[in-house]
């Protein structure tokens, strides 16, 4: 855990993969394409990928939604959401949203960086990945009207090449798309979660290989 903690919060320092890597997982239609306009600028919002060590192994949690009418119904994600005007910034934002969303408490310092923003089209938001390295496995507590399921990821599961697939997926009802996924707990973790994950699986590589 010490090994990989210095060496991201040195990487996180450096120019990082950025959309190269989101590109590799985006979705893409099939058939006839779709554009998203908005009237308003995208709104401000922050995920934490909250990395704790479990039985000699390193893992961090992802959860999933219940299903609602919203663009992210069902899906897996990281713990995060909007932006409040209570927040000072980001991480602050990714720090709270992780507590009220999983239950878990993460201190300042234990944050160690940021991975690059993300534009999520489907629902106008900007979104930064805050990472954090926690000392020990924490005690998680859902909140039943946001989070359906919680799971961890294995990090040395991500970088396996079989981890990564892809399927058809129809969303809104009529919208076909051949969506990249990461096949993490028998879950289809695909779209901004994936694009995400893609960017740090990039970076893990850089260490594990």
């Amino acid at each position: 855990m010490i090994d990989i903690g210095a060496f991201l919060k040195d990487r996180l320092k450096k120019p990082l993969p950025g959309d190269v890597a989101h590109q590799q997982m985006m979705a893409q239609p099939i058939g006839e394409r779709f554009n998203m306009k908005y009237d308003k600028p995208p709104k401000k919002g922050a995920v934490m990928i909250a990395l704790y060590p479990d039985e000699g192994k390193i893992y961090f949690p992802l959860m999933q939604r219940p299903p609602y009418q919203g663009v992210h119904g069902g899906q897996v994600s990281l713990p995060g959401g909007k932006k409040e005007d209570a927040d000072s910034n980001l991480i602050e934002t990714a720090i709270r949203e992780t507590y009220e969303e999983i239950g878990v408490t993460i201190a300042d310092n234990e944050v160690i960086g940021t991975l690059s923003d993300l534009n999520v089209t489907a629902s106008n938001f900007i979104v930064r990945p805050v990472i954090s390295i926690l000392k020990s496995k924490p005690e998680f507590i859902r909140d039943p009207r946001e989070v359906e399921h919680i799971f961890k990821a294995e990090v040395e599961h991500l970088i396996h090449p079989e981890t990564l697939q892809v399927t058809e997926l129809t969303v809104a009802e009529r919208v076909r798309l051949k969506a990249p996924f990461f096949d993490i707990e028998e879950k289809v973790v695909w779209g901004a979660t994936a694009m995400i994950l893609s960017e740090f699986v990039e970076i893990l590589k850089e260490h594990y290989t």
